[in-house]
């Protein structure tokens, strides 16, 4: 006997068995009871709400020979003919591959006969936003006036695309997206029936990936038992049956952005990928722990707002104060535009490296978010120097031992030299690996740029003396020079120089930043 999927085996038969759209099963329960049954419905919603399956009840219904409390016996010649789709008086089509005149015009010319038995003769046309304009317009008399023993269910997940002469002629019922809880509890009742051994937690994560469709998630239970059906299914099964991220990862992002480190972040992203992991699911999930995030940081109790276990809520909490909320708002922001782009794009993994970047140095943002994140990140920076310098102020005070004063080095650069000198600092270490020459590609190992003080070019530093000597040399620098003139159509002076000064030693700022920062700071012109 072949193996029946658990979507179709455990499709709704009757309107109290669907799930989160209770208030429409009433409406037409109401309907059934009452007599009163409308010629035209659109059923708009995304899929696996429950559109069509409440469809084939309606057409069981209104045939039904003994109707209970307004849902189909399923029992009576009618229902059965219907259930084993063998009925003459429901007729289902796809408007997605049936989309023409000549199929709007095959309906017309059927509707003129009554049913042989049953009540009513019902259409089910599936995705009809798909039909063309001409057939709109064939479809449009015959759904305005049709015989009194049919009824159409018009079936969409883009209402949008309907025209409004079609719109304004039926009773639309919106579908919405089904609660991770319902769609858990139905979950469970089916793995129990099923014999299926899987964990709560399981169940839950199933839940919240099949995104508000019970279909996607009970498909989704159906991978997972085929998966692992000889013991129990855990959190962390289920996790990599679905190709899926845990929230430790997530955390470990999430650190590695706030703290600039962009090559661990990309490593994450490389891991995962290697992994098997669904970059695409990897991305919703991540706009997911942001919103946690959020709503960590502006909600007082987050108590069944998210589903977390205790040590995964601590971690949050913890995560959650390395990001002030318009930070986070910013993160949801881009990612939700990424996750948009990659709908489309066949270089997903390049999309989501370069939105990591521009997460993590927001000078690379344009927008006004973008622009506030970086004003921040100065404030930040400039706090943390100066609490150093408290600490190192106070620690001279006890050992007597006079020291020269060293607070925070705040340096003023005009807006050329900035914007040339933040492109080359998040570039560095692509442009250095890029650089097929072996001996120039060995002598900038371990250095980084900052701004020299002709106030137009930039200064490579090194901790090593031999890189100094061979960077020196015309050769290496002018073409290093050239490469980085054809890479950025840029004519960039550099300089090299021996130094052991911490790369983030110093603060660059220019005329702007220092207008909406609104403080006093100790302006360093030479640098």
């Amino acid at each position: 006997m072949s193996y029946t999927a658990l979507y179709r085996k455990w499709r709704s038969k009757t309107f109290d068995e669907v799930k989160g759209q209770e208030p429409i099963t009433e409406s037409f329960k109401n309907q059934i009871r009452t007599g009163r049954i409308g010629h035209a419905y659109l059923f708009c919603g995304t899929r696996g709400t429950g559109k069509t399956s409440v469809a084939k009840i309606l057409a069981r219904a209104v045939n039904c020979e003994h109707p209970v409390n307004g849902n189909p016996c399923n029992e009576c010649a009618s229902c059965k003919s219907i259930l084993n789709e063998s009925s003459m008086n429901v007729v289902e089509m796809d408007a997605a591959s049936n989309n023409g005149v000549d199929d709007i015009r095959q309906i017309r010319d059927q509707v003129q006969y009554p049913p042989v038995d049953g009540r009513y003769k019902v259409y089910i046309i599936d995705e009809v936003h798909m039909l063309s304009q001409a057939a709109f317009n064939a479809f449009l008399k015959t759904l305005e006036e049709p015989p009194e023993y049919v009824i159409f269910v018009l079936a969409t997940t883009e209402p949008n695309k309907i025209p409004i002469t079609i719109l304004s002629r039926c009773q639309r019922y919106d579908f919405r997206r089904i609660s991770t809880e319902t769609i858990a509890e139905r979950l469970r009742e089916i793995s129990d029936s099923e014999h299926i051994d899987v964990s709560d937690e399981a169940l839950s994560y199933i839940a919240r990936t099949g995104d508000g469709s019970m279909r996607d998630s009970v498909s989704l239970l159906d991978q997972c038992a085929a998966f692992q059906f000889d013991r129990r299914i855990e959190y962390d099964d289920a996790l990599d049956i679905l190709g899926a991220v845990d929230t430790e990862v997530f955390s470990e992002l999430v650190r590695s952005l706030a703290g600039k480190d962009i090559r661990k972040a990309l490593k994450l992203i490389s891991d995962m990928i290697e992994q098997g992991r669904e970059i695409s699911q990897f991305v919703g999930d991540f706009i997911l722990y942001i919103r946690n995030m959020l709503l960590q940081a502006t909600v007082d109790n987050i108590t069944g707002l998210v589903d977390m276990s205790k040590e995964n809520l601590k971690r949050l909490k913890e995560d959650s104060k390395l990001l002030s909320i318009d930070e986070l708002m910013r993160y949801i922001r881009i990612l939700s535009e990424l996750s948009n782009q990659m709908r489309y794009s066949s270089q997903k993994r390049i999309l989501v490296e370069i939105t990591l970047m521009k997460l993590a140095y927001p000078e690379t943002d344009v927008s006004m978010e973008g622009v506030n994140a970086r004003i921040q990140d100065i404030r930040k920076n400039m706090s943390s120097f100066g609490s150093a310098a408290s600490m190192m102020a106070s620690s001279n005070e006890e050992s007597d031992i006079p020291q020269e004063p060293r607070g925070p080095k705040t340096v003023h650069l005009p807006r050329g030299q900035y914007e040339d000198f933040m492109m080359l600092r998040n570039e560095w270490k692509n442009i250095i690996a890029s650089i097929e020459d072996s001996s120039l590609r060995v002598a900038l190992q371990n250095t980084h740029v900052v701004p020299n003080r002709t106030r137009t070019g930039m200064t490579i530093v090194s901790e090593s003396r031999n890189s100094v000597n061979l960077l020196s040399g015309e050769e290496l620098m002018d073409q290093f020079r050239k490469l980085i003139g054809k890479r950025y159509k840029k004519d960039i002076p550099f300089s090299v120089e021996l130094s052991h000064e911490s790369e983030n030693s110093t603060i660059y700022v220019t005329d702007d930043d220092l207008k909406v920062i609104k403080t006093d700071v100790e302006m360093t012109d030479n640098i």
